[in-house]
């Protein structure tokens, strides 16, 4: 099976994707990081560039974790990609980070980490960057 990773150049992904590592050895699955934006700006800071994206390569070869890297640019927010490649994939566990929000931003804005944890077939592993 699989283990999938929202990842974001950011504390929160990393933090996800540390969790999913950690996960992935345990279980001894293979993860199945993924990136992705709307493509609606033009410069999406969750988006990741080559060199985020070498540095997840690197680290994952170097532990020895079998992976895949996939980033979609499409019309669509990332929940709902994660939540379509989970079912895809027939992942066994979705790992996301989480970011401090007001109760007004959540709102106004919603929330991924939300839309995930209640569509998502699968168990969901969410964790905060450390301090």
């Amino acid at each position: 099976m699989t283990i999938l990773v929202g990842y974001v150049p950011s504390p929160e992904g990393e933090a996800a994707l540390r969790a999913g590592i950690d996960e992935a050895r345990r279980r001894d699955e293979k993860l199945l990081v993924v990136n992705t934006t709307r493509g609606d700006a033009y410069a999406d800071p969750r988006f990741a560039q080559e060199p985020d994206l070498t540095h997840v390569r690197e680290d994952l070869a170097a532990l020895g974790i079998e992976f895949d890297i996939r980033q979609v640019l499409g019309a669509r927010d990332a929940a709902e990609e994660i939540i379509d490649l989970a079912e895809q994939m027939d992942a066994s566990l979705v790992v996301i980070g989480l970011r401090r929000r007001s109760a007004v931003g959540k709102l106004i804005m919603g929330s991924a980490a939300q839309q995930i944890l209640l569509g998502v077939g699968c168990p969901v592993l969410a964790v905060k960057a450390g301090a």
